[in-house]
């Protein structure tokens, strides 16, 4: 280890007072700080609270440690997530990229599980880990669904609403993976700056892993960055990409789901796809055996009637719209029963 690779800390910085004491004791906790080379590199992005005092603090404090503290600031407007990122990384110096957001905290022994695993593996990938949500009441479907896919669905189920199948504040990755991309998305306003960069990764070829170990806290307030995402532009990014990944090599599939959210998919296919929807498939006895009739504003009439029928019945591919672990197990059991194997018979786009 002492002739390790620089890891460079990348945090993102706007009024984060509350934030700030956690975030750099959880660094200073790494168990192998003094044998990692190790540089924090911080964009403070016009913040208005004591949040410049703060950091000059603690550049202070790890400076006389031997660890540099790197600060990039903007006086200007503020710009986002996305702006902060980069001016972040373009600050650093390291062979590996660690992202980590001011109001989470890492656990002991992140950097180092997170850098061991880099070296065993591709250069081209992006290294997530487990986390603990706190509180632990918040999104807990989304937490159990993150934590437990397998190596195959890191790759698979990246066209959830969920976003990236590994959550931005454990990344871990060769600076090689950044420079490809060519950094974040810097629109400020409702830009899904992570799910962009990664998708290209994927687009490039890149990789997915994840240590299955706990080595992050994320925490969830009403202040996250995360809810001044659009969710429509969310939604049109993950369309635009099923369509042109996915649907193009299918002569025909199924939506799994005759309720709101399959109905919206279907709504939003172009014509080319929309004329490929064999049927609708639900377990809902009251749907079954109707006829969804879709209304062509343009044209201001219905059109296009799509039979509903039993999953049973139904030929795949499917595209499932159906949100996991709501049904006490019933759709995850149904979805086994026909043994399909996801990413040829099936897609989740819930």
């Amino acid at each position: 280890m002492q002739n390790s690779h620089l890891i460079s800390i990348i945090i993102p910085i706007f009024n984060a007072s509350p934030w700030i004491q956690l975030c750099f004791e959880g660094i200073l906790k790494q168990t192998a700080l003094e044998t990692l080379r190790v540089e924090i590199c911080v964009c403070n992005d016009c913040s208005t609270d004591d949040t410049p005092q703060l950091l000059e603090s603690w550049k202070v404090s790890f400076e006389k440690l031997g660890v540099p503290f790197k600060i990039h600031t903007n006086t200007g407007q503020n710009k986002g997530v996305g702006y902060s990122k980069n001016r972040a990384v373009g600050i650093s110096s390291g062979d590996f990229l660690c992202f980590q957001d001011i109001d989470d905290v890492m656990l002991p022994d992140r950097l180092i599980k997170q850098y061991e695993k880099a070296l065993l593996i591709p250069l081209d990938t992006i290294i997530g880990c487990q986390f603990r949500r706190e509180p632990l009441i918040s999104t807990v479907r989304y937490t159990k669904w993150a934590n437990n896919l397998t190596k195959l669905q890191l790759n698979l189920q990246v066209f959830t609403s969920h976003g990236p199948t590994v959550i931005m504040p454990t990344w871990f990755c060769h600076r090689s993976v950044y420079e490809r991309i060519g950094g974040f998305c810097e629109s400020k306003q409702g830009c899904p700056e992570d799910l962009l960069f990664f998708y290209k990764h994927l687009d490039l070829g890149g990789k997915v892993a994840r240590v299955d170990q706990v080595l992050l806290i994320y925490t969830f307030h009403p202040n996250q960055t995360t809810f001044t995402i659009n969710q429509d532009t969310i939604w049109s990014i993950r369309l635009q990409r099923l369509e042109t990944l996915v649907l193009p090599k299918w002569p025909s599939f199924t939506i799994w789901n005759a309720g709101k959210q399959g109905r919206r998919l279907y709504n939003c296919l172009g014509k080319q796809n929309k004329d490929k929807v064999a049927a609708f498939c639900d377990v809902d006895l009251n749907k079954i055996g109707q006829k969804y009739q879709y209304f062509n504003a343009e044209e201001r009439k219905f059109q296009e009637e799509v039979h509903i029928i039993h999953f049973k019945d139904a030929t795949p591919p499917f595209v499932i719209c159906v949100k996991i672990d709501l049904t006490e197990g019933v759709f995850e059991e149904n979805l086994k029963s026909l043994n399909l194997q996801e990413g040829v018979d099936y897609v989740m786009f819930s």
